[in-house]
């Protein structure tokens, strides 16, 4: 396993629990189980092949495509948002499909660019990308479907499509979308509001404190060392949630949001070394292409979503409702960066069991036991 990607996912998780027990202390036990399971998860899930991934792919993703075909007909949505369905719930259980449908698109093109290759049968792999994309842009959910698409160029690119191929397929699909823009936004009004309201939001503040307003007020108080968790702060929603790095910020201050930037910057390293690694194995084989794909595309899913998350808190971007990776509240989202860091430690050690004799990655540790095959 990659000892620097096991920091950086102890660190975020750590940084994740002072966050919940400053804004909700009350849910900091349910979300401190929830990391330790986040953690197992991520260790069980490293000791597959990336064959193994390849392998269920089509399986994995058929089934999150079931999953968000269903919410559109039974899902929950939150309270005071009508209209919407992200959530699906079975007694106890309650998660959102969304999530686990990033990284079945990420396991999907990288078994289907592995087998079949760049250059030719691209407009399946377009295909798996829209209609990914276009289930939960019908929850509706446009951050997480926005994050999606994106993937998806990501990975196109990772698995060496053109650049002009991939332009060429966002011309045809602008096109396309011309006509529904119009009528997607008229039905899911809250979209042009939001916008608008991110817009106008410094006429907002004359008023009074916007949500990001007070985060913004809890990561100046938070200083260089922080407040502690029990210090007097701004209560307002998603403190544990979206806006947890305010809630972070103002515990730890500058050095806990600087020790949160830098946990992804190790998770983005790591990414980057398998690739690098990859370059050195003669001949390239169909399992380490795949790998190398697998490791990008999970690395994105974190990091694209850390950097949106963290715009928004920013003021940047307008309000889009999507989590800060392995530190907001929520298992659904928790959960599935836990498997995704699972992929990349599983991509770096088959990269290096097949580099020539006497070349090895330097920040990795041994784990115990028997590795498990598909």
């Amino acid at each position: 396993m990659s000892l620097q990607l096991v920091i950086a996912q102890v660190l975020l998780l750590t940084l994740g629990l002072i966050g919940v027990a400053t804004a909700a202390p009350e849910k900091i036990l349910d979300h401190g189980s929830k990391a330790l399971l986040a953690l197992l998860v991520t260790f069980l899930v490293a000791r597959l092949r990336p064959k193994a991934f390849l392998k269920i792919a089509p399986y994995f993703w058929g089934l999150t495509l079931a999953l968000l075909v269903l919410t559109l007909f039974i899902g929950q949505g939150a309270a005071g948002s009508e209209g919407v369905k992200r959530w699906l719930e079975f007694g106890p259980l309650r998660f959102q499909p969304s999530e686990l449908a990033k990284l079945g698109l990420v396991l999907q093109l990288a078994s289907f660019f592995s087998r079949r290759g760049v250059q030719h049968k691209l407009i399946s792999a377009t295909g798996m990308i829209v209609v990914t994309t276009g289930l939960i842009l019908l929850e509706p959910d446009l951050g997480t479907s926005v994050l999606t698409f994106g993937l998806g160029l990501i990975l196109m690119y990772a698995a060496g499509v053109r650049i002009t191929n991939i332009s060429g397929f966002l011309l045809a699909l602008g096109l396309i979308a011309i006509p529904f823009v119009g009528r997607y936004l008229e039905t899911h009004s809250y979209i042009l509001e939001r916008f608008f309201g991110h817009v106008n939001r410094g006429e907002t503040l004359e008023v009074g404190l916007d949500q990001i307003g007070m985060a913004h007020r809890d990561l100046n108080f938070g200083g260089l060392w922080g407040q502690g968790p029990d210090g007097p702060r701004y209560q307002y929603f998603a403190a544990h949630t979206d806006m947890i790095v305010a809630s972070v910020g103002f515990s730890t201050g500058l050095l806990g949001v600087a020790m949160l930037l830098f946990a992804y910057w190790l998770i983005v390293s790591t990414a980057l070394q398998v690739s690098q690694l990859a370059t050195r194995v003669r001949p390239m084989t169909a399992e380490i292409h795949g790998a190398t794909i697998l490791a990008t595309g999970a690395m994105f899913m974190v990091v694209g979503q850390a950097f949106v998350n963290l715009a928004v808190a920013a003021g940047l971007f307008p309000v889009t409702g999507v989590p800060l990776p392995l530190v907001s509240y929520g298992f659904s989202s928790m959960l599935t960066m836990s498997l995704a860091l699972g992929v990349i430690h599983s991509a770096m050690r088959e990269v290096r069991s097949q580099l020539p004799a006497g070349e090895a990655a330097p920040d990795l540790m041994p784990v115990s036991g028997r590795v498990a095959t598909d």
